[in-house]
């Protein structure tokens, strides 16, 4: 019984240093989307993200070795928010065109992380970013998703069977980024989410859709 009680209390203390851990993690990549967003990537120095969240630099690179590694983990964390927003509005376009303005509405909210993201995604056009493949892969896929509910919708005789999918799919992304830098110049006085919810009106009327 002895051994039973010292193999739990082990075990406890495992999950406590691990869930410790994990909160840590999260300061720190909270931290360091804060940098990247005032100082971008290029710029940001890693021991300024250790002191933000009180840490040695020594202890922050205990948890990210190096300042890719950070970054890698910001865009993984990213792809989990991309992979949810997909898999729950892709059922059918209206589906997608209103959860497009439900996703605005949210990152209106949280304008360091989009500021972050902009400014990453322009870096990342820079020869030998580190972040290049994996904005690359990011604008891909989602152009892929976004026409393939388009064909979806041809192809159950939902909208005009001439409606060009992945061209549709590009403007929307299109206008999706313009609006967001419109917005990232100038929150106070720009209304992100308004301009989007007035553009998909209009889309889904022209599609012949619910407005």
């Amino acid at each position: 019984m002895a051994e039973l009680s010292e193999q739990q209390t082990g075990e406890e203390k495992r999950r406590r240093r691990s869930r410790k851990g994990e909160t840590r993690r999260a300061e720190i990549l909270t931290a360091a989307m804060r940098r990247f967003a005032e100082d971008g990537y290029q710029n940001a120095a890693i021991g300024d993200i250790a002191r933000d969240v009180g840490l040695s630099l020594p202890g922050l690179l205990h948890h990210f070795p190096t300042k890719v590694d950070l970054l890698l983990a910001i865009l993984a964390q990213r792809d989990l928010e991309s992979a949810d927003f997909i898999e729950h509005y892709r059922s059918d376009l209206s589906g997608l065109l209103k959860g497009m303005v439900a996703i605005f509405r949210r990152n209106a909210d949280m304008i360091e992380v989009v500021r972050a993201f902009a400014i990453l995604n322009a870096e990342s056009l820079m020869k030998g970013h580190p972040a290049k493949a994996w904005f690359l892969a990011r604008a891909t896929q989602m152009q892929k998703d976004v026409a393939a509910t388009f064909e979806r919708a041809i192809a159950d005789g939902t909208i005009d069977a001439k409606t060009d999918g992945r061209a549709m799919a590009a403007e929307l992304i299109a206008v999706m980024d313009g609006l967001q830098m419109l917005w990232l110049r100038d929150p106070d006085r720009f209304d992100m989410v308004g301009g989007l919810e007035a553009y998909v009106g209009r889309l889904l009327a022209s599609l012949g859709l619910e407005g």
